[in-house]
């Protein structure tokens, strides 16, 4: 994740890209949406793996779709947000939503993501592996 409070943490603050929807919006529609605003460009084509929704810990349930296609990450421009920073200084800055994107293997990334998600990366290791 981006901005300061997740500078220089690794373990535990590693997300998929998400995002809100509105009641009435397709769950996947706003997946496509939230994959395309915060890494700068729509998801490749490819077969799709439902990986169901999961709870986190602060109570947001996440719905997740993985699809197989080849996407360059270095070509990932993450959207902005602003923020008072330093805190009670007044001042606002702009910080990236994702400050890094990167493919890892699933055990280093178990250990990246926020523990909510593991889940889905369990999900999707499962479904990789199913004849």
């Amino acid at each position: 994740m981006g901005g300061p409070l997740w500078a220089r943490k690794d373990e535990r603050a590693w997300t998929i890209p998400k995002g809100e929807h509105a009641p009435d919006e397709d769950p996947h529609d706003a997946a496509v949406r939230e994959f395309t605003e915060e890494l700068g460009s729509s998801p490749p084509d490819g077969p799709e793996v439902d990986l169901g929704e999961i709870r986190q810990r602060g109570g947001k349930t996440v719905r997740a779709w993985a699809r197989r296609a080849d996407f360059d990450v270095s070509t990932a421009v993450s959207n902005t947000f602003e923020m008072e920073w330093p805190p009670r200084s007044g001042r606002r800055a702009r910080f990236p939503e994702l400050d890094r994107v990167e493919w890892v293997p699933f055990g280093r990334a178990r250990d990246l993501v926020v523990a909510g998600q593991v889940a889905l990366l369990d999900r999707l290791e499962e479904a990789l592996t199913e004849p």
